[in-house]
């Protein structure tokens, strides 16, 4: 208890003194307070995680208490726009587990003939992004690791450098398009940007990335690929397929897929359906998730209870609806626009040496912090160039891709990583060693960025 009382007494002073440096240096008292109220919650999260909703719910309070903010900008700035599509999401997932749509996916794709090791990297590489990018990265991760730990098992190999490879390839496939992460359906409604601009600009890149990755994991883990060949040779492969979850496609699991498939069809149009219904950029974006959710409510009206109670994260998405009010705070005092012109003057108004600090500012921070912690407070300051006529899509994908691809870095750096810690943890009573993730974390997620900051500063199509 003593040794909470200091730490919470230290966060008071760390983020009281970002709060005095940031006064001295030119911002007024509200500007202050609000960049000091924003570092407590980051602070917070970072040092007590399980107490991060306390430190949004008091942070938001004290916000509202000084007159920094009031109570109609605490609504706008919220993003309700973003917490209902993670709703309509999480229900629909819900449907998707329910109906074992997942396990058929891992046991269709792993049903391959003549497996080998290396055949077994690349579709587990391949079906993790691909996942990921589908529907969430948190969702995806947790078949993935349970499949690789079941095969793992039979062959008698250590699964923690097939475990690292889905979790590095599924960070990768998070960033492709606007369902596989939080923050991208967050940059999407914040910047504008279109399912069909992730299509057209993240999915190239993100493959590219992937493809990369895939390479270099081959040559880090080859002699566990070489091990899991001759384990295949004397055992069999045949067997190990028979044993993986078997899933027949019943009524269930197809009416599930035709539901997920309209949904992602009509994701796919939503900005073509804007256009031509003469809506807000983003709305069809944001309804569809919670219409298809309805439909299935409705159909599964016996468990609808169930999705919504279960199936939702009310914890996480009350922590980052707060965080969203904290974050808008900063633009609403005009601590961001301060910030902005700060570093316009730093980068002397140049776009690809500031396309190069937001992207690997957010790639390592990232790799230390939550993904979707740290790009709500970039946020906030990516829009304040736009009253400084700055381009800011380079900026955008900056931030979608420093966010995803530096959560590799470290076996901490994104919630997939710790999601796949706590089953290797919990299933296979494996514990993975800090330096063994750090270094091939560390290799993939730089070589990635590197690849993802030259074609934001030297490809056109960026721009």
């Amino acid at each position: 208890m003593k040794s909470l009382s200091l730490k919470l007494l230290s966060l008071f002073l760390l983020a009281f003194s970002i709060g005095a440096c940031a006064n001295f240096s030119g911002m007024t008292a509200h500007q202050a307070l609000s960049v000091g109220i924003f570092s407590a919650s980051i602070l917070g999260t970072l040092f007590f995680w399980d107490f991060r909703l306390s430190f949004a719910f008091i942070g938001t309070s004290v916000l509202l208490l000084t007159r920094t903010v009031d109570l109609e900008h605490v609504i706008e700035f919220s993003s309700l726009e973003v917490i209902l599509f993670l709703i309509g999401m999480m229900v629909v997932i819900g449907l998707l587990k329910d109906s074992g749509v997942f396990a058929w996916i891992v046991s269709l794709i792993l049903r391959v003939p003549k497996l080998t090791g290396k055949k077994f990297v690349l579709f587990v590489g391949i079906i993790s992004a691909l996942l990921a990018c589908t529907v969430d990265e948190v969702t995806s991760i947790i078949f993935i690791v349970v499949a690789v730990l079941e095969i793992c098992d039979y062959f008698e190999i250590n699964p923690v450098p097939f475990v690292i490879i889905s979790v590095l390839t599924t960070n990768i496939g998070s960033a492709a398009t606007v369902l596989g992460n939080p923050i991208g359906i967050l940059i999407a409604s914040k910047s504008g940007l279109t399912f069909e601009d992730f299509i057209a600009k993240a999915l190239p890149l993100a493959v590219v990335c992937l493809i990369v990755a895939i390479f270099i994991l081959l040559f880090w883990y080859r002699k566990s690929i070489k091990l899991l060949d001759e384990q295949i040779q004397r055992l069999g492969a045949n067997d190990i397929l028979i044993r993986l979850i078997s899933v027949p496609p019943e009524k269930d699991l197809k009416v599930s897929l035709g539901i997920f498939g309209i949904m992602l069809v009509l994701i796919s149009l939503h900005h073509r359906m804007e256009l031509a219904l003469g809506l807000p950029v983003n709305t069809v974006l944001l309804v569809v998730p919670l219409v298809t959710s309805g439909f299935v409510m409705i159909w599964k009206h016996r468990k609808a209870r169930k999705y919504i109670e279960k199936d939702v994260e009310w914890w996480t998405l009350l922590f980052f609806l707060l965080l969203f009010v904290q974050a808008g705070t900063l633009k609403y005092t005009g601590a961001t626009v301060f910030i902005a012109k700060n570093l316009l003057a730093v980068t002397g108004n140049n776009l690809n040496l500031l396309t190069g600090i937001v992207l690997w500012i957010s790639a390592i921070g990232s790799s230390v912090l939550d993904n979707v912690v740290l790009v709500a407070a970039f946020v906030p300051v990516v829009q304040g160039f736009h009253s400084l006529n700055m381009n800011l899509q380079p900026l955008w994908w900056a931030l979608l891709f420093g966010g995803c691809l530096g959560g590799n870095i470290t076996l901490i750096g994104s919630t997939a990583n710790i999601v796949a810690i706590g089953i290797l943890e919990k299933e296979g009573r494996i514990k993975i060693n800090f330096f063994n993730w750090l270094w091939v974390g560390l290799t993939v997620g730089l070589i990635t960025t590197f690849i993802v900051m030259f074609a934001l500063v030297f490809l056109p199509f960026y721009r």
